[in-house]
């Protein structure tokens, strides 16, 4: 398994099957099932997730967050990698091969 600092731009994610989830108010609520916690997302966070739910390059969900946020493309990259560290911990993401 890869940790937070091994995450390429190539990398491949999508959400895990072992979740649930539904956005309200414009934010993500999701039910890990395994454990029964809750986890939530803001705004930008559900933008991922709506990405993710097919699996997609990290390359791919930072330039989508690039254009569509006020953000630039190292800073983007930056606060993904940092998201999806944690959502892969918490098991609520899977790595795909490409």
């Amino acid at each position: 398994m890869r940790t937070p600092h091994e995450w390429l731009p190539d990398t491949r994610i999508v959400v895990s099957r072992d979740q649930v989830s539904t956005t309200l108010s414009g934010e993500t609520i999701i039910l890990q099932m395994r454990d029964g916690t809750y986890y939530g997302l803001d705004a930008v966070g559900t933008r991922i997730w709506s990405l993710i739910q097919q699996p997609m390059t990290l390359a791919d969900i930072s330039a989508t967050v690039e254009s569509e946020y006020d953000v630039d493309g190292p800073r983007a990259m930056t606060d993904l990698i940092t998201l999806v560290g944690e959502l892969f911990e918490r098991g609520l993401i899977e790595i795909r091969a490409a």
